[in-house]
């Protein structure tokens, strides 16, 4: 793309599209070729304040130890270009090209950031506004391929829909750094119990079913499954875009549960592009995604990069405190029978050891956060061809294609809080588990004719957990 700068009169082409944590994603509603098929990711600032200074180094010294290997990546004059340079150097190559878009950096005036700031407020959740806005002190943005579209498609001709999944961590830790209080890390997959913890802090209101082992388990049936409680409960793992606007889920919150209203509306949007009879359009089309999820492969070498977190938090954070030189926190607080010579041991290591562990926790943390996009559109002649997906129950043959997006770089300084919060979801689900074993007859007395509270499917779900 030739050397173009954003002003304050191309902002209105622009249009809010959703948000994360960090950032901005606008779609694009202009006419000018260079952005027709793409989005824009803009950087958001902290309202308390708390934002990368204009400037400042990219990396600190200790994650200029981590990342080492990549001299471009060590020596980016910023965060930005960083986190860009992470994409190309480290997540592209383990994930694959083809699923993975680096993007390329555009120039903007601060004015057009103002204007675009000015013009998505009253699009964005009230309680994201309330936390951060558009960081107006950057001087480009990233320009990224629209994956809920096809490159160069035409939207009046070719309907296109994209399904966005966050896959989350798809195996059972097998570390031997894990202590035995918390050995149910080994039999219980981290999404079921972090559910537990964010129903105790009114982050949801209902628990999903969903169970990323089933999500990875590699059959059809376990994919299947997984997809339907994706559906029923997508709270901010499960997104549809109809040529490139939403059409189900939220844009930059969570949907806790499809009422049938929701299910109904997202039906009838089906009818554009899966030809059945009204009422079994989604049916269709969840075994479209589930089929092609199973015939990509895509997601077997998402969890070979999740795999690569070996130690689990338990072992990677004495790592982490060699590198940094502290004195580890984490033995402080343990007591001196259960300082076991497992975890002392990690100290002795050398500082090259205690560097890969917790590079390739980091990275696996991406993998573990990021998010999966699949977008179809129908083949018109109907023949099977390479990165098409026939669908039985229609009889229709689908076009796909897979991107993987959100691919951050991990700061270093979030290793503690990793940590922390990890003790904190075993913690609220022990004692859960503790409630469960008590109120254990009650539920079963419960389980026929009546209609159960909350916490009683709850409890019942923890009890499929071991069944």
């Amino acid at each position: 793309m030739e050397e173009v700068i954003l002003e304050q009169k191309d902002a209105g082409d622009w249009i809010y599209r959703g948000e994360g944590a960090a950032n901005l994603i606008l779609g694009y509603t202009g006419s000018s070729p260079a952005f027709i098929g793409k989005v824009m990711r803009i950087q958001k600032s902290q309202r308390n304040g708390k934002t990368v200074v204009k400037g400042s180094k990219a990396l600190t010294t200790h994650e200029r130890l981590i990342w080492r290997e990549n001299e471009e990546l060590t020596a980016s004059p910023n965060r930005e270009i960083v986190e860009q340079l992470y994409v190309k150097h480290v997540m592209s190559p383990l994930l694959g090209p083809k699923h993975v878009d680096v993007g390329i950096r555009v120039h903007v005036t601060k004015e057009f950031l103002k204007s675009v700031e000015k013009n998505v407020t009253f699009h964005r959740p009230a309680w994201r506004v309330d936390s951060s806005q558009v960081d107006v002190n950057r001087d480009s943005v990233l320009i990224l391929s629209d994956h809920s579209v096809f490159p160069n498609g035409n939207l009046k001709d070719e309907p296109c829909i994209t399904v966005e999944i966050k896959p989350k961590c798809g195996f059972l830790p097998i570390s031997r750094f894990i202590a035995e209080e918390n050995a149910v890390k080994k039999t219980v997959v981290r999404f079921r119990m972090h559910q537990v913890l964010k129903l105790l802090n009114q982050e949801i209101s209902e628990y999903s079913q969903y169970n990323p082992l089933e999500l990875f388990s590699g059959s059809r049936e376990g994919i299947q499954k997984a997809i339907e409680a994706l559906y029923a409960t997508p709270q901010n793992n499960f997104r549809v875009f109809f040529n490139g606007s939403i059409v189900f889920g939220s844009l930059g919150g969570g949907t806790d549960s499809t009422t049938a209203l929701v299910g109904e509306a997202f039906e009838d949007t089906l009818k554009n592009i899966i030809q059945a009879d009204n009422g079994q359009r989604t049916t269709s089309f969840i075994q479209l995604v589930a089929e092609t999820i199973y015939a990509s492969g895509a997601l077997d070498q998402l969890l070979e990069v999740q795999k690569l977190d070996t130690h689990d938090i338990e072992g990677a954070i004495h790592a982490y405190y060699n590198i940094t030189s502290q004195p580890c926190m984490v033995c402080r607080e343990l007591s001196k029978d259960k300082l076991s010579c497992r975890y002392t041991s990690l100290h002795s290591i050398p500082l090259d050891e205690s560097l890969k562990i917790v590079k390739d926790y980091l990275i696996a943390a991406t993998a573990k956060d990021c998010s999966l996009m699949i977008s179809f559109r129908l083949k018109e002649d109907g023949l099977p061809s390479h990165n098409t997906v026939y669908l039985e129950s229609t009889d229709q043959v689908f076009e796909y294609k897979v991107n993987f997006i959100d691919l951050d770089l991990k700061p270093l300084k979030k290793m503690e809080a990793y940590y922390e919060l990890d003790k904190k979801i075993v913690s609220c689900y022990s004692q859960m588990l503790k409630t469960e074993h008590e109120t254990e007859k009650v539920v079963r007395m419960n389980s026929k004719g009546s209609v159960r509270d909350q916490r009683y499917a709850l409890e019942d779900s923890f009890l499929n957990c071991y069944t």
